[in-house]
């Protein structure tokens, strides 16, 4: 990603999950390019200039990494990706992987006790994803959610009552570096290594570390994660954890699927779900797309 707008990116994003929603009631029929960029208000020509503008490929290239049978394939060559993954930890090939993240769990006393005695820090701000609010304290990051439905205020209420006994202050000057190394992560040269606050049960900080071994641009499904922790007839289990992930795409919870191929459910929303993996795909093997 170039050194990014981010304000623009994420007015850029809010059309492109538009047309992802439309593109999914019409999807059988293959609809034209016109007709998804007319459910947008732009015309083909814009609509081009815009998905160049937002991930590098066109329209149609990305759409196909949208495509059940573009989930099956990944998930066909996700095994040999997770060997390798959880072979070297974090050291393997892809964006987040290059970020050095890094997990500190809460004790089971401050997970009791919800943040008592601790200093959260929060801002909102664009992404290539629409708007997040990124919460962090002087232990690492413990929050990352992306603003929807209910907008700011409803996304605030759920970071209070994460941590309802924390004291929580607004400082999105502090918060922004991080903002920049979570989605830009060279704009500065080298990456800067990540820490995470975890707070959750001892089986969930497992499945999120885990989470943190799929590569980007590759998919796993539930039931690889529960195998890889030695519970293979856990998959349920690990679809809770995984919905109740408290750090979005750093925790990379939207690279989840179902074993036939289905995207699933996302805790902040289907279509940017969608969005991340098709983002994910094309900067993967952007070198060999053609437009």
């Amino acid at each position: 990603m170039p050194s990014a707008n981010y304000t623009q990116l994420s007015a850029d994003y809010q059309r492109i999950e538009r047309a992802i929603l439309a593109l999914e009631k019409s999807f059988l029929q293959q609809p034209r390019l016109d007709k998804i960029a007319k459910s947008v208000a732009l015309s083909e020509y814009h609509f081009q200039r815009l998905f160049s503008r937002w991930v590098g490929i066109s329209p149609k290239r990305f759409l196909q990494f949208l495509t059940k049978e573009y989930a099956k394939a990944l998930l066909e060559q996700s095994p040999n990706l997770l060997d390798v993954a959880f072979e070297t930890g974090l050291s393997g090939t892809g964006r987040l992987h290059e970020l050095f993240v890094t997990c500190e769990a809460m004790t089971p006393g401050e997970f009791k006790n919800k943040g008592e005695g601790l200093k959260i820090f929060y801002g909102f701000h664009p992404t290539p994803f629409g708007h997040c609010l990124l919460a962090v304290t002087e232990r690492g990051i413990c929050h990352l959610s992306f603003v929807q439905s209910g907008g700011r205020t409803k996304a605030l209420k759920v970071l209070k009552e994460k941590w309802e006994n924390a004291k929580i202050t607004v400082n999105p000057k502090l918060t922004q570096p991080l903002v920049d190394q979570i989605f830009n992560p060279l704009k500065n040269g080298r990456p800067q290594p990540l820490h995470l606050l975890l707070s959750g049960t001892n089986f969930q900080i497992k499945v999120w570390e885990a989470l943190l071994k799929i590569p980007a641009g590759a998919v796993a499904a539930y039931e690889d994660i529960a195998a890889r922790l030695g519970m293979s007839k856990a998959s349920r289990a690990v679809g809770n954890a995984v919905a109740q992930n408290p750090i979005a795409y750093i925790i990379p919870c939207h690279r989840v699927v179902r074993k036939l191929g289905e995207f699933g459910n996302y805790r902040w929303g289907a279509a940017r779900k969608k969005a991340m993996l098709g983002w994910e795909a094309a900067k993967r093997n952007g070198n060999a797309l053609d437009n």
